[in-house]
């Protein structure tokens, strides 16, 4: 496996393991345009795990505020689950964040996704009730 930087150039497979990774939400944020954005905003943050095949396995897009660490979109194919893979992601992905001074991240879980809810845990990531996260489309 071979762990790198995501960059544009990964946006179609990356999308097309986040379409059938359950429990994942996409919408018009996750288009080329969005992530191209978020990736150059957020240089040298995201990251994706590669088969000796050069096909995505992995993701991991994360960056942060200047305050707080942000994670999105933390996928793992289905044949490379229980291998370490997200573990991995993950850990480089809070290495990283570490390394830029930032002491706290955030990740989203759709509730109805056990699976992921149970990784999570398992990482050690704590859940936070009392907190209501609210949405408007704003353009």
């Amino acid at each position: 496996m071979i762990y790198r930087e995501m960059v544009v150039d990964d946006y179609e497979a990356a999308y097309q393991l986040w379409e059938y990774t359950e429990g994942m939400g996409l919408s018009e944020a996750d288009s080329r345009l969005e992530i191209i954005r978020y990736l150059e905003r957020n240089r040298g943050f995201s990251q994706i795990c590669e088969n000796e095949d050069g096909q995505i396995v992995g993701t991991a897009l994360y960056g942060h505020d200047g305050r707080r660490g942000y994670m999105y979109h933390v996928a793992v194919s289905d044949d490379c689950r229980r291998m370490g893979v997200g573990r991995k992601l993950v850990t480089r992905c809070v290495e990283n964040l570490r390394a830029a001074g930032i002491a706290k991240c955030h990740l989203m879980v759709i509730e109805s996704n056990e699976q992921g809810r149970e990784f999570w845990e398992g990482m050690g990531w704590q859940y936070r009730g009392g907190i209501m996260l609210y949405s408007q489309d704003i353009l």
